[in-house]
């Protein structure tokens, strides 16, 4: 299990500044721990709690509510098949029979060597596309199985890394915002003129 490397906390240092209240930050902290590690581990949202003022359970009942956070090992890459009703009607289940004969695993399953994990999904929103799948969040249009035996090879002896990279990459270029180009942060309460909060429902000042 592993805590935010030094260069990560500076990361998240950041990511932090540019909220008005640090929980704020919360998800994008989970991104930034799940691309260091591939998954969230535990002791990372320990570390992202104490990063946002929360509490470790907090930050879990936050990235448990999202499918792309994942809070166990998945392979380097994680290959989600659309069995939704566009994708179904255009061969979706047979896709997804022939992607775990192809892998060896069932779906949920992670290959032995560790490079493939394999997901049933429900609607990818590319339904002009069928049948479809993404791998890592990047998607694949049209896919039969011939082209999956291609790509699942030319994965497996590290190609695609430009287009595919390991699980938990979001993005490849990381925002920066130079001190001098930052809007003022301020708490909601201090952009209203007031000291307190507001309760829900209630006018702002």
């Amino acid at each position: 299990m592993a805590r935010l490397t030094p260069e990560n906390v500076a990361i998240a240092e950041a990511i932090v500044s540019r909220y008005p209240r640090k929980r704020s930050a919360t998800i994008p902290l989970c991104h930034l721990a799940q691309e260091q590690d591939g998954y969230l581990t535990d002791d990372a949202m320990v570390h992202v709690a104490e990063l946002v003022d929360a509490t470790a359970a907090e930050v879990r009942g936050v990235a448990s509510f999202y499918e792309m956070f994942k809070m166990h090992p998945v392979g380097k890459y994680v290959v989600n098949v659309c069995t939704n009703i566009s994708c179904i009607l255009l061969g979706g289940d047979d896709l997804l029979e022939h992607c775990s004969k192809k892998l060896g695993v069932k779906p949920g399953g992670t290959t032995a060597d560790g490079k493939f994990t394999l997901e049933e999904s429900e609607c990818l929103a590319a339904c002009t596309e069928a049948p479809m799948l993404q791998v890592n969040y990047r998607y694949f249009h049209k896919v039969t199985p011939d082209s999956f035996n291609a790509l699942a090879d030319e994965l497996a002896d590290g190609g695609l890394s430009d287009e595919v990279p390991p699980h938990g990459t979001l993005s490849r270029v990381r925002q920066v915002i130079p001190a001098d180009r930052a809007l003022g942060v301020v708490s909601v309460e201090e952009a209203r003129g007031t000291d307190r909060p507001s309760r829900i429902g209630e006018p702002a000042q």
